[in-house]
């Protein structure tokens, strides 16, 4: 690993090193040896027999090209993401000079062909009959994502390219999904394209310099994340702004395609996309809700978060205030027409409830029909985009086995897709498991911080120390702020417009966000407190940053979870949330769980790092220990 590098590969060498490694048979075993190390997580058997079989294909390929000294950077870590690509070739451009990448992702497939015809999407033997994203497309994204997030890489042109290789693979088997576009960032070779993939290489690369052209990528200073409620009216108004990848691809694909199909006949499915936090979802909903207005198809996004839903309203409809309708309530279908809507996108599915009548229902509009229900029958094709665990209310029940359950019930196609990328907390998939670990929201107990170069973990001395430094990235213009659990009094502002700093730590006390919809005294309406910089000053709680993200995250435990001996105690008398008062309603152990999740939502709100402090001294060590 070079000083300065920051998305090191997990195997970097020659072409002729990765040569020598696989005649000695140790491809694999290098690359799991370097999972082990750097990730602390082992890869499978079926993956170590992956690398060995492509990898080594690559390396006679690079060989009998002439391509020996090319840089190979394999299992390269996009930036901001979990996701790794196959293998990065560096070099120098043979004709115009400079530096020259080629991405290309590697498969072993023999045969493959197109599901239900739709171009995007491809069948293949091993993932049965779950549909995967075309390889093409694959690696196009992978090209498409580098060149928005790596500045060694902006306005460059012929810089980067993309090639899928089917080495394995025979025009006969793969006849089907041969004819997907193709361009630069995106070509197409199987074992019959030998020669020509040798020849592209060629076109695109030589060992002149390569090893400081490898270097340049993976120093390169990465562009600040396009956040998406700063790019929601755009992606609404004109086009894509996101780059989905792999999984989010197929998730956007299949709900298109499912589309087309209940237009085409009589037919309605459901599709459920989960993922933890960060893993796209949202993104997702807005890419749809953006394409599907460009069709021309009846669409709505609906969350069960005021935040959520008001900050979308405001900032999708800022010049086109007809969008804003677009977004609204899971509670607002309860007399919606049959159908009424081609496809309805419920974002954060966690947060929905039994029933969505409450005590200001109409009596005329009150039914024992479930909210499930309600929504899955206000569209051809409602999707579903949740997190099971982010759970933080009580009667909150959106889960994927009881959406599936109303469904089928219906008899109705269920498609489902799982997001294992992340994207939220600098794309570090070890923090969010230390986190679930820390909580023991997974097993195996806390763990110390090993520490990820892509994102910060600290904590704080005192709150006032966190305030001080969030403060410093926020004056040089990155976004931050403070939130805590629900343990103190949460009063109204004072008849002259001030804020009652109820939230009181030792000396320091600061005002918890507004309830209400109106600005009060230069701070924000509640529903904007994560988007607007007037709300750096307030601290948050869970109901307010759920479902948001911003770049520097100050995290305040309250006495309501502390950690004694060996084990968290949750303290039930030390929470002032008014859900959690009643006892009937909400157990011991239900209460427990909850305040878990709310500690798990409010940690994983960070782009760049987290600053963490706890009310209780015991606990306060037991942080700094582990964080240490």
């Amino acid at each position: 690993m070079l000083p300065g590098d920051r998305f090191v590969p997990l195997l970097r060498t020659s072409g002729k090193g990765l040569a020598d490694l696989a005649r000695a048979g140790r491809i694999g075993s290098t690359l799991a040896t370097q999972m082990a190390h750097r990730m602390s997580h082992s890869p499978s058997a079926a993956e170590i027999r992956s690398w060995d079989a492509s990898l080594a294909a690559l390396a006679a390929d690079l060989e009998q090209a002439g391509l020996e000294g090319v840089e190979v950077l394999a299992e390269y870590q996009l930036p901001l993401s979990s996701k790794r690509i196959d293998v990065v070739l560096a070099g120098e451009h043979p004709t115009r000079g400079g530096p020259s990448y080629v991405v290309v992702e590697l498969k072993q497939w023999t045969k493959a062909s197109l599901f239900e015809g739709e171009p995007e999407l491809v069948l293949q033997p091993s993932y049965g009959s779950r549909p995967v994203l075309h390889p093409v497309a694959q690696v196009r994204a992978y090209g498409e994502y580098l060149l928005d997030f790596l500045g060694v890489l902006h306005g460059t042109d012929d810089v980067l390219a993309g090639a899928a290789y089917l080495h394995n693979a025979t025009d006969d088997g793969v006849t089907a999904i041969r004819g997907y576009p193709q361009d630069e960032l995106g070509r197409f070779f199987t074992a019959q394209d030998r020669g020509d993939f040798h020849g592209f290489l060629r076109s695109r690369l030589s060992p002149t310099n390569a090893s400081i052209h490898a270097d340049r990528l993976l120093r390169s200073a990465v562009a600040p994340s396009k956040q998406l409620l700063a790019v929601a009216a755009e992606e609404l108004r004109t086009r894509e702004q996101f780059v989905l990848l792999d999984e989010q691809r197929v998730a956007f694909d299949l709900v298109l395609h499912e589309v087309e199909k209940a237009r085409q006949g009589d037919h309605k499915s459901v599709v459920i996309v989960s993922g933890g936090p960060g893993s796209g979802k949202s993104v997702i909903a807005l890419s749809l809700l953006g394409e599907l207005g460009r069709r021309g198809i009846r669409a709505a996004h609906a969350t069960g978060s005021r935040s959520f839903t008001q900050t979308l309203r405001r900032v999708a409809g800022h010049r086109a205030p007809r969008t804003a309708a677009l977004f609204r309530y899971f509670n607002q279908f309860m007399d919606a027409d049959r159908n009424g809507l081609d496809v309805l996108i419920a974002d954060e599915a966690h947060r929905l409830r039994e029933t969505s009548a409450n005590r200001w229902t109409k009596a005329e509009h009150r039914t024992d029909k479930k909210q499930i229900d309600e929504l899955i029958d206000a569209a051809r094709v409602p999707v579903f985009l949740l997190d099971q665990n982010q759970v933080v209310r009580p009667g909150e029940m959106g889960t994927v086995e009881d959406i599936e359950k109303h469904a089928r019930e219906r008899g109705l196609d269920v498609h489902q897709i799982d997001l294992s990328t992340q994207y939220r907390s600098g794309g570090s998939g070890e923090y969010i498991e230390w986190v679930e670990r820390l909580l023991g929201l997974a097993p195996g107990g806390p763990v110390p911080w090993a520490g990820d170069d892509r994102f910060e973990v600290r904590t704080a001395p005192s709150p006032s120390a966190m305030e001080a430094v969030l403060a410093e990235k926020l004056a040089g213009h990155q976004n931050a702020r403070m939130a805590a659990g629900y343990c103190w009094t949460w009063s109204d502002p004072r008849p002259d417009g001030s804020l009652v700093p109820d939230v009181r730590i030792g000396d320091w006390s600061r005002p918890w966000n507004l309830k209400g919809d109106r600005s009060v005294g230069g701070a924000p309406p509640a529903a904007l407190w994560a988007s607007d910089d007037r709300g750096f000053g307030q601290v948050g709680c869970v109901y307010t940053a759920q479902g948001f993200e911003y770049e520097w995250n100050g995290v305040l435990l309250g006495p309501d979870l502390v950690w004694r001996g060996d084990r968290w105690v949750a303290v039930r008398s030390a929470n002032r949330d008014p859900d959690f008062r009643n006892t009937k309603k909400v157990s011991d152990a239900d209460f427990d769980l909850l305040v878990r999740n709310v500690y798990k939502v409010l940690l994983t709100r960070g782009l760049r790092g987290v600053y963490v402090y706890s009310t209780d001294p015991e606990t306060q060590r037991f942080l700094e220990r582990i964080v240490a």
